[in-house]
């Protein structure tokens, strides 16, 4: 199993040669998100592990990130409004899928924070993006790269985990999976930046929108305290939301939520 060249990604990718301003490999951590949250790093600051031993997922779950996997954080310190940083995790989403399509496998993305590959389709990703204290954004990222060991549990509502080398990819050097993430995820980051947060005017909406494969779809989003919206999902908003369709035929804002893909009638 090939390692991360840490060497090779600096020199491509720090400043003065790129966009971000550290990067630093780890053998393995508790959690990027956390080491990045609490170190009061730079702009574009990165870090990579090759395996962490608590990752975390959506609602305090744990993520599991074994050996053979892309574990990324970057934080990001853009000084646009608060209530568009939320876009910060859709934006690595479509990083994830640009990566996914260059490497021949069929992707996807399911709202808010899952990568679906292949025709199953089964998850392949998941991010978690956190806004730390000082108001800065530490985007999470962990790749399924390598085949999967047995026992991985599914993903809530039931979806199982899949891996590019499971889905065939064409690529699997994850020095090279990295490269080409962050390169994308700056890239779109940027160009989000620079138009102050819009996701409609930085095009970010739109290509979330083409690559959805959640809106259309019957759903059930189960929120917080125990609730649930079942309906068809509808469309995002320019802030980031989900819009469903209720059983009861009102149209309803989702910010945050587990959504499951529910099968056709």
């Amino acid at each position: 199993m090939t390692t991360i060249d840490a060497e090779e990604l600096r020199s491509r990718l720090v400043a003065p040669n790129g966009p971000f301003a550290a990067l630093d490999v780890v053998e393995t951590t508790a959690s990027t998100n956390a080491d990045l949250a609490a170190a009061n790093a730079a702009d574009r600051t990165v870090l990579i592990a090759l395996e962490q031993s608590a990752g975390q997922g959506r609602r305090g779950r744990s993520w599991s990130s074994p050996k053979g996997g892309l574990y990324v954080s970057v934080l990001f310190r853009p000084d646009v409004a608060p209530a568009k940083l939320p876009w910060l995790n859709l934006i690595a989403g479509l990083a994830l899928v640009r990566v996914a399509q260059s490497a021949g496998v069929e992707a996807t993305l399911k709202w808010p924070n899952d990568l679906l590959l292949g025709s199953g389709p089964g998850k392949g990703a998941g991010i978690l993006s956190e806004i730390t204290a000082d108001g800065s954004v530490v985007v999470g990222i962990g790749l399924n790269v390598a085949k999967l060991p047995s026992g991985v549990e599914a993903a809530p509502g039931g979806l199982a985990p899949t891996s590019f080398e499971d889905e065939g990819a064409d690529e699997l050097d994850r020095t090279e999976l990295a490269f080409r993430l962050l390169v994308e995820l700056a890239g779109l980051e940027g160009v989000w930046r620079k138009n102050e947060g819009d996701a409609v005017e930085s095009g970010v909406l739109e290509e979330y929108t083409e690559h959805s494969s959640t809106l259309g779809q019957n759903v059930r989003v189960e929120l917080s305290g125990g609730v649930q919206l079942q309906g068809v999902a509808q469309r995002i908003e320019p802030d980031g939301t989900l819009v469903v369709r209720g059983t009861d035929g009102v149209d309803h804002g989702v910010s945050a939520g587990d959504v499951v893909h529910l099968r056709p009638a």
